[in-house]
């Protein structure tokens, strides 16, 4: 029996293609709302460029690291030779390859680097001539700022739709040799994955508050938009579910496994959360307890508090129980929490940086950029759901991926 037959057999009121209506009114939806966002957003620039610029920054940090945490999952996936993930495996491959217009969305960025970075002050390159030579403005200066952002979206961008194509084109002729070739290309891209957004991470966020360094920041980010993302992945599901979009064959045991990354994510981030704060009070080193001190301060130590009890105690202890991965609504709930602890998380990191002596200062476009950046990666991601097949049929796990079962 073919793949297709089979699949449509074990699963006879799933299509595997979205309806056209469905799509348009989505389509529709997300267009709305990233007018609506883009117009706040202008409006917030002109009346606060400042604000603009801090806002975006850090709606941008929420928002990009989500394709990283699918990209990771794809190469995972391929590596491991996993079989239970196949069926929804294009959805994660469809967000994945909008990392691409993230490099559109970094311009603004580019020109906040005189506003939002202390190392591209006049003073400050000065200070660092005169201790220590310019070492570090060798590095943090505005070009090689460009030029290590244009090499690693150009490596992104090379390795997801790399992948992407490979996949496709085995829908089309079930060829085995696609999913070796992914495989191949998974193995390096793992280790360029993790150096290349540690060094990201370093740059966009940790450079912030460039006297203050730590080696683990990197893989802390990497963990919370790895976490986001398997977040993001259940509330599509959920979403497409709701409109009866492959609501036989995603079924309660592949929400169960995706409980159970959404539980040990949530462990994983704690853990390197934990790791970065025990290194950094066991060195009791000024230039590095900084960073820490200033979230503890004031009306941060309540953020602080917040981050702890709703990034990581809260979701433990609901996501430990088996039942709680195996009920759509609960597992629904945590995903949105988690998505709320993810902005949460990011805010922590950023702006402390700018308000540390005023206290959380909260502000409209610290909603509207996050919303306006997610609308454009929303819409990349609408439109390679409507180009494909919703999952990949060619794959010969597929039909494993369909019958799996927890044990």
């Amino acid at each position: 029996m073919k793949l297709a037959e089979h699949a449509h057999s074990k699963s006879s009121v799933d299509s595997y293609f979205i309806d056209n209506g469905l799509w348009t009114r989505g389509r529709n939806g997300i267009v709305f709302i990233a007018l609506v966002a883009w117009i706040a957003c202008i409006a917030g620039f002109i009346a606060d460029p400042n604000r603009f610029f801090e806002s975006y920054l850090m709606g941008y940090l929420f928002c990009i690291t989500i394709p990283f945490g699918a990209a990771f999952f794809v190469m995972i996936q391929y590596l491991t030779g996993s079989a239970w993930s196949v069926p929804m495996r294009r959805i994660v491959e469809n967000l994945m390859v909008t990392i691409p217009i993230g490099a559109i969305l970094f311009l603004p960025i580019l020109a906040g680097v005189p506003h939002l970075y202390e190392w591209a002050h006049p003073d400050w390159i000065r200070a660092d001539l005169a201790k220590i030579g310019g070492g570090r403005t060798s590095y943090l200066n505005s070009q090689w700022f460009l030029i290590r952002a244009a090499i690693f979206f150009v490596l992104w961008t090379l390795w997801t739709n790399r992948m992407y194509s490979h996949s496709t084109r085995q829908d089309k002729d079930g060829s085995i040799e696609h999913m070796h070739s992914i495989s191949r290309w998974s193995a390096p891209g793992l280790l360029m994955l993790m150096l290349s957004v540690s060094l990201a991470a370093f740059d966009w966020s940790m450079s912030l508050s460039p006297d203050w360094y730590s080696t683990i920041f990197g893989l802390y980010v990497f963990a919370g938009g790895g976490l986001a993302f398997i977040a993001v992945w259940i509330l599509i599901c959920m979403a497409l579910r709701s409109k009866g979009v492959l609501s036989q064959t995603i079924n309660v045991e592949h929400y169960h496994d995706l409980g159970k990354w959404l539980f040990a994510m949530t462990v994983f981030w704690a853990y390197i959360a934990f790791s970065q704060y025990l290194l950094i009070w066991y060195g009791n080193l000024p230039e590095e307890t900084i960073w820490f001190r200033q979230r503890f301060e004031g009306s941060w130590a309540v953020w602080s508090f917040a981050l702890l009890f709703g990034h990581f105690i809260i979701p433990f202890l609901v996501l430990v129980l088996r039942a709680s991965k195996r009920n759509f609504r609960i597992l629904t709930t945590m995903a949105i929490w988690i998505v709320v602890a993810h902005f949460v998380d990011v805010y922590w990191q950023v702006m402390p940086t700018f308000y540390h002596a005023k206290g959380v200062s909260f502000h409209w476009l610290d909603v509207a950029c996050p919303v306006a950046i997610a609308s454009i990666f929303a819409l990349i991601f609408w439109f390679e759901m409507k180009r494909h097949a919703l999952l990949p049929l060619g794959d010969p796990r597929f039909e494993l991926g369909l019958e799996f079962e927890n044990v």
